[in-house]
């Protein structure tokens, strides 16, 4: 690099010496890019500096290699007409000035012949050359910022004129790009050029001043209002392609969900723990765990935004871990909220667990912490800021995330599909039990049936998480349709939470009467609801007693299951901590016990 740039300074170039840097340079190219990273600016300045320094007789020249191809052309600035750079083969490479075939190019430029208008009179004189250079290996251009988001899908093209800065054309400056990988109609194709000063001196894509004309599935065409090095990155992000007005909208939707989950979130939060009566069951202790993991988890999603505009790497890398953290506890615990449903509900006798709560803490907290550390310790980098969400100025938001696409699909998808799969099995076989209860159960009303059966699904399904699901059916036609419907039910599932499990239990209900309110409304605590809970358990006493053996089995189990049903469903009258609680597997034994059970109609 060194000997080169030193011949550059020294002298003018002939052809011949041109053609041996030429072929240096192109050698370079077949590297890897990790190899020649931290000089690949000096080689661009290298081939640019060829042509500008580079002697010759005729009207202009063309020099090839097996990866680079260079093309200097003398104009008059005054008469100027335009010019037109193409590659017609890639395998050896051929140039064609001023005679151009746009099918059968690899890549092609098309220069304005206003392209030296706004020149002054000194400029003029200095612009008695245009250069052309094409790079068929992309390896001096890689931008670590968008490796995990965009792929480069062009060959390189460029051109200068003499060492002049030209931009802000009023007619643009026209490229062609033949796809390097076919795309689709609704792909993602940003034309891009190469900016050596892109953030603190760090070179990379940038996309100011450039537009994308027409695409195709095999070609692109771009139009820039300057010169320099140009290119097409096409999407391959993890996200689907959404338009600017409906990100818009979805982005809106996001936040304010998010924000009202949040608040609904600690509003439940604080009413189990501020009132004693009400978490002394397993399933209220669950919902405090969940709960606790879906506020985080909004908090983070909040201040994830505001924190990746500062574009602070350590502090966006520490965000995106704790953002990824909180989403696998909330996973987790919708999971232990399904298991815990199918043993109350379903298995009821023999499920007895010492310390259970602590178990379930164990692997609810604990679990995605060894799924974040195996994650830290491949790589550190797999987080970090990622560009997200096209906006309506073709800009894109920043987002601290998991960078590598390897990491997320195994430590997100993979792990949420683990999951999902286990609370859709649960939700069923825990819906099938509950209809065999309502089979027994012939005095209700139709009307009635028919709206505790639609509270039961809607309130199992925002507990256990089933409205995720609604990310598997975002593809092809109903993409856009599911993305909203994914977008409201899950930024809102904290206020379906707060509204099923909190403000429409009766229990919940006489709490915030007896201690929050005044008046009229005030409940006191020899309340008519008290004395009826009271005469409810004494009710159940001569019967547990008197039934035998063999019946009490039966229906106990029954009873049992649907006591746990209606608490679930948000019954205002039990805590549904029956079949983990007592460890009991006799019934005769439960039977004579059952009159002392007093918390089981609270």
């Amino acid at each position: 690099m060194s000997q080169m740039e030193e011949i550059l300074e020294k002298a003018n170039v002939d052809e011949a010496l041109a053609g041996k840097l030429i072929n240096i340079v192109s050698n370079l190219l077949n590297a890897s890019a990790a190899v020649v990273a931290s000089f690949s600016t000096r080689i661009i300045r290298i081939v640019d500096k060829i042509g500008l320094k580079l002697n010759f007789t005729t009207d202009s020249v063309n020099i090839t290699s097996s990866s680079l191809a260079l093309a200097v052309t003398k104009i008059n600035a005054t008469g100027f007409g335009g010019a037109d750079f193409s590659i017609s083969n890639i395998t050896n490479l051929q140039i064609s000035l001023d005679e151009r075939s746009p099918q059968a190019s690899f890549a092609a430029i098309e220069l304005p012949a206003s392209l030296l208008n706004n020149l002054t009179s000194e400029d003029k004189d200095l612009a008695s050359r245009i250069q052309f250079s094409f790079y068929e290996r992309p390896t001096l251009f890689q931008d670590a910022s968008i490796k995990n988001t965009f792929v480069l899908n062009s060959y390189i093209i460029a051109s200068s004129v003499a060492n002049l800065s030209i931009n802000n054309l009023t007619s643009p400056v026209r490229i062609t790009f033949r796809n390097i990988q076919l795309t689709q109609n609704d792909s993602d194709v940003q034309c891009v050029f190469w900016d050596c000063n892109k953030s603190n001196g760090t070179p990379g894509w940038s996309s100011d001043g450039c537009s994308t004309e027409q695409k195709t599935s095999n070609e692109t065409v771009c139009e820039c209002n300057h010169l320099t090095h140009f290119g097409i990155l096409l999407d391959f992000s993890r996200d689907p392609m959404i338009d600017p007005v409906n990100n818009q909208i979805l982005t809106f939707i996001t936040y304010i969900g998010c924000g009202l989950s949040s608040i609904f979130l600690a509003v439940t939060l604080v009413t189990y723990l501020a009132f004693e009566k009400l978490r002394r069951d397993y399933p209220s202790k669950i919902l405090i765990n969940l709960c606790t993991a879906l506020l985080l988890l909004n908090m983070m999603f909040l201040i994830d935004a505001w924190i990746s505009i500062y574009e602070i790497t350590g502090l966006c890398i520490t965000v995106a871990v704790f953002l990824h953290y909180f989403l696998l506890v909330s996973f987790t615990w919708m999971s232990l909220e399904a298991f815990h449903m199918y043993l109350s509900l379903v298995k009821v006798f023999n499920t007895y667990v010492h310390r259970y709560m602590l178990k379930f803490c164990i692997v609810g907290w604990g679990t995605p912490i060894v799924v974040i550390v195996i994650v830290l310790g491949l790589n550190p980098n797999n987080y970090g800021p990622g560009q997200y969400g096209k906006q309506s100025d073709d800009s894109w938001d920043i987002f601290c995330w998991i960078m590598n696409d390897t990491a997320y699909y195994v430590a997100v998808v993979a792990y949420f599909c683990v999951m999902f799969l286990v609370n859709l099995s649960m939700f069923i076989v825990v819906m099938i039990q509950l209809c065999r209860i309502k089979n027994k159960k012939h005095h209700q009303s139709a009307q009635k049936s028919t709206l505790q059966d639609m509270k039961s699904v809607a309130s199992l399904t925002f507990l256990l998480g089933i409205t995720w699901g609604f990310a598997f059916f975002a593809w092809g036609p109903i993409n856009l349709p599911f993305m909203y419907l994914f977008a409201i039910f899950n930024t809102l599932q904290g206020l379906y939470i707060f509204t099923f499990h909190c403000a429409a239990k009766e229990n919940v209900q006489k709490q915030w009467r007896r201690y929050l309110c005044c008046g009229k409304l005030r409940l006191a605590e020899n309340s008519e609801w008290s004395r009826t809970a009271t005469n409810n358990t004494k009710k159940l006493q001569p019967l547990a007693q008197a039934v035998t053996l063999s019946s009490a089995s039966n229906s106990l189990q029954s009873n049992a299951s649907l006591f746990l049903a209606r608490d679930y469903c948000s019954h205002p009258n039990v805590n549904g901590n029956f079949g983990v609680e007592t460890g009991k597997t006799s019934p005769a034994v439960f039977a004579q016990e059952l009159p002392n059970k007093q918390r089981l109609l609270k």
